[in-house]
């Protein structure tokens, strides 16, 4: 199994280079940055949501998540100003492809009734939003360890500055696409 950077530095760039007619090699689209996110609208009801899914974002990434808090009140969802409502978590350098290596190539096979990934997940910027529904496809979560299933969403950001080559990039690293 090739690892996501080497594939990237040796097949894909020159690919993009030549396919998007690209002359300075730093012009080339590449990922930026992944930020895994929570939502913490069960914390409302159960004060203790906000230790399993930040247990759950330690476990999967390495790195402690960021509490969010809200900037106003909204009195028809039951938030004030400062409370928590998610926690984020952003990889860079060498964690952020380790992530994705294990993200493309273990957690999302492991998705139930996977089928690809939708082509509008890629949106106008070339970025890359994926939603999973529940958080014991990565294999770090343990069974027995699972107290609530929660979802969490995956924003893989790139340097990309339209959809089509964001894509493209995508397509040529291995992220699984359905078929049109």
């Amino acid at each position: 199994m090739i690892h996501i950077k080497e594939k990237y530095n040796k097949e894909v760039l020159p690919k993009l280079q030549q396919e998007l007619g690209i002359k300075n090699k730093f012009a080339i689209p590449r990922i930026e940055k992944v930020s895994l996110n929570i939502g913490l609208g069960r914390s409302l009801n159960d004060p203790k949501f906000t230790e399993v899914a930040t247990k759950t974002l330690l476990a999967i990434t390495g790195q402690k998540p960021v509490e969010r808090k809200a900037k106003k009140s909204i009195a028809a969802f039951k938030i004030r100003e400062g409370m928590s409502v998610g926690l984020s978590v952003t990889l860079r350098g060498e964690r952020m492809y380790n992530f994705l290596d294990k993200f493309v190539n273990i957690s999302l096979p492991r998705v139930r009734d996977f089928r690809g990934l939708e082509n509008k997940s890629v949106d106008k910027q070339g970025n890359l939003n994926i939603g999973i529904k529940e958080h014991v496809v990565f294999p770090e979560i343990e069974s027995e360890d699972i107290e609530k299933i929660h979802g969490l969403e995956v924003c893989i950001s790139t340097t990309a500055k339209d959809a089509k080559s964001g894509h493209k990039l995508f397509e040529y690293l291995g992220f699984p696409f359905k078929k049109q």
